[in-house]
Parts: C-alpha cells; structure tokens; sequence
C-alpha cells in the first residue's frame, strides 16, 4: 500500500481523503467551526480506524485549503489553486482543462494545460453571491432542503429571474417574490440561472472550451449543471465527489 493523507481546511468544511497510490479509498467530512486542528485530527482517525490502520502506522499528510496552516502536523502545506488543478485533472482522468471550483465563500476559475498545470485564474472571494454560502442561505429562506434544489428546478412552470448579484439583495429577491405567489421550484431554477450567469462572467464565455468541469459541492446540484449549459449550450461536467477533489489533489501532491 502506498497510503496518503489529504486534508481540505475549508470555510465550510474540512475534509479528509485517504489515497492509496490514486485511489482514492476513504473520505469524510465535518463542519468548519473553533478547534480545526482537533477536527482534522478526529477525521483522521475515523479513517485510520474504517481501513483497519494500527495506530502507530505512520501516514504523510498534506494540508491545503484556507485553514492548512492550522493543521501542524501536516507534512506538506499547499494552496488550494495547486490542490485543485491537481485533483481536477487526475480525477476527470487527465482531461479536464476549464474548471470551476464553487466553495463555501468563492469561486475559482482554472485554465489548464494539457498536462494539468495552471495556465490562468480567477476567482471571486469579495462577495458570497453564486457560492456555497448562497445556497445555504436561499434553502433556509425557502425552507428547503439543498439535496432537494436539483429535482424541483425540473418542476418549475414559469420563467423567472433573479438579478441581484449580492447575497443580502438576493435574499430580499427571493422573499419578495415568495410574496407575490412565485413557487419555490421557479425561484430555484431562477437561482441556478443566476449564479450560472454570473460564474461565465467570471470564466469568460471566450475561454470556456467545453467541456466546462464543475468543482466543489454545488456540483452536486443537477439543475445547476442544467442552467451552466443552457447559458453555454455546451457540455457541462461535474468531477466526481466534487466535495473531495482539493483534498484529493493534496494527498497525490505527496511523494
């Protein structure tokens, strides 16, 4: 076995894969809060003690992520921009060339070469609108569940729009037309629309040479895939377990 750790220190959550080789054979998660050392630490464990490791088998991991130099144990530090391209490009399986990562707090678009180094980025860390935090803030205020955003986009009946690019006026948005009758499914449909819009304003509809990769957890979502290529009328693709591709990036990172 040639085992590896990888921990994502991010605004959301932390998480951790266990790598043998490439493969990726273990992964978890916990909520970013106070004390992230002692939470990557608890991970870690949960995975030593799920794939039978003995406690003094010893491991190398790699922090990355904007929390990375918490964990000091970690045995390499990275950026998230170098964990990601990485774990984007071996996990699409050497394909991937646009990429776009949607965290917690901002996004990120990535140009790669075709052999998985960054030639270009952009990212968006000044305002939350289009990111994890968006998502989490429209379910609560439509009193839905986020795994749930994806199926009822399908059932939305009429064409709205959400123009507000920032989260406090997108909540605003959103109560107002719950006032006025609109049914949650057209107003989530609307806010796939709306954060597809404006992640392409980020990317550069010039330089998004399909197919375009999604990153990070609202990758997971179906309808926003959906609304990123209705705006592009181009294939869209999501990475596989896009939660972990950062985390996985920095555990190959390892010698």
């Amino acid at each position: 076995m040639n085992l590896k750790i990888g921990l994502d220190m991010g605004s959301t959550f932390i998480k951790a894969v266990f790598v043998d080789g490439e493969e990726l054979i273990w992964r978890g998660l916990a909520p970013t809060a106070p004390g992230q050392e002692f939470l990557a630490s608890r991970l870690i464990q949960d995975g030593r003690k799920a794939l039978g490791l003995a406690e003094g088998f010893e491991l190398l991991v790699a922090s990355t992520g904007y929390g990375r130099n918490l964990y000091q144990a970690a045995d390499l530090k990275l950026d998230e921009i170098t964990a990601g391209s990485i774990g984007a490009f071996k996990r699409s399986g050497g394909v991937a060339r646009n990429v776009l990562n949607i965290g917690g707090q901002d996004m990120k678009a990535l140009r790669l070469s075709e052999c998985g180094k960054v030639v270009d980025f952009k990212m968006n860390d000044k305002c939350a609108a289009g990111t994890g935090r968006f998502f989490e803030l429209a379910a609560r205020v439509l009193d839905t569940a986020l795994e749930d955003f994806g199926a009822l986009s399908t059932l939305a009946q009429e064409d709205i729009e959400i123009n507000s690019t920032c989260v406090v006026f997108a909540e605003s948005e959103i109560i107002s037309l719950l006032a006025r009758g609109a049914k949650r499914e057209s107003i989530i449909k609307a806010l796939h629309g709306s954060v597809a819009r404006r992640a392409i304003g980020l990317l550069g509809r010039e330089s998004a040479e399909a197919p375009l990769w999604l990153d990070g957890g609202p990758a997971q979502n179906t309808g926003l895939i959906a609304a990123f290529e209705d705006e592009l009328m181009a294939e869209v693709r999501a990475l596989p377990e896009p939660l972990y591709t950062v985390a996985y990036g920095a555990a190959v990172s390892l010698a």
